[in-house]
């Protein structure tokens, strides 16, 4: 009887350790981009943080630069996978696009600092999103899933706009992105906090009647 070999349990658990450490690591660098931008950002603090030092962080990550893109593709392959489980093949196609704006919206204000490292990665026009394999093409799950969802409204009637994936994605995510990057200034301009849990349950829903009612025709999107 021939039993295959396995990996000594020491190996095993110094991957584990490896595995936490680069994941605890990544929260709190996340944490530090988010509060300072990729420039003011220190990986001295992040170190201090994690009561480690700034040459195990770069054993794991390389650089400073390398951990910041880690961080990015952390970031957006979370957003990716809650808008991957919106249930496409059993859902009508109304409810199914109502479901995908809730979820957009309930990650955006749950992960304010997602928010903020889109907002600091467009500062710097993409530079470090597009050195990232990883993020090449992780935008393309959710604009099959939407255009999926478009496919099937289409043929059943309840959509008459013609939408592009893109733009319907574009649609959901401004709505619910500005929320939470534009919330300060908002307030300051309009005395009105919409991220306030008073507003939450009224934005939330409008946000999903917004794009139901476009691809409806009900827009002037014809």
């Amino acid at each position: 009887m021939t039993v295959s070999a396995s990996p000594p349990s020491g190996a095993a658990d110094r991957q584990r350790d490896a595995d936490r450490t680069k994941a605890e690591i990544l929260e709190v660098a996340q944490q530090e981009f988010a509060r300072h931008g990729y420039a003011g950002a220190r990986v001295d603090e992040i170190a201090a943080r994690m009561r480690t030092t700034k040459r195990m962080i770069y054993y794991y990550f390389g650089s400073k630069e390398r951990l910041y893109i880690a961080v990015l593709e952390k970031a957006y392959a979370e957003v990716r996978a809650v808008e991957r489980t919106v249930d496409v093949q059993h859902l009508a196609p109304v409810e199914a696009i109502r479901t995908l704006a809730e979820l957009t919206f309930d990650h955006h204000d749950e992960h304010r600092d997602f928010i903020k490292l889109v907002a600091i990665e467009n500062v710097h026009q993409a530079e470090h999103i597009r050195k990232s394999e990883a993020l090449a093409n992780l935008g393309t799950p959710v604009l099959d899933v939407i255009s999926r969802i478009l496919d099937a409204g289409q043929e059943s009637g309840d959509f008459v706009t013609e939408a592009d994936a893109i733009d319907v994605h574009m649609l959901i995510s401004s709505f619910c992105f500005f929320r939470v990057a534009n919330q300060h200034t908002f307030e300051a301009l309009f005395g009105r906090d919409m991220t306030a849990p008073r507003h939450r349950a009224r934005l939330r829903r409008m946000v999903g009647e917004m794009i139901v009612a476009y691809l409806r025709g009900q827009g002037g999107g014809n």
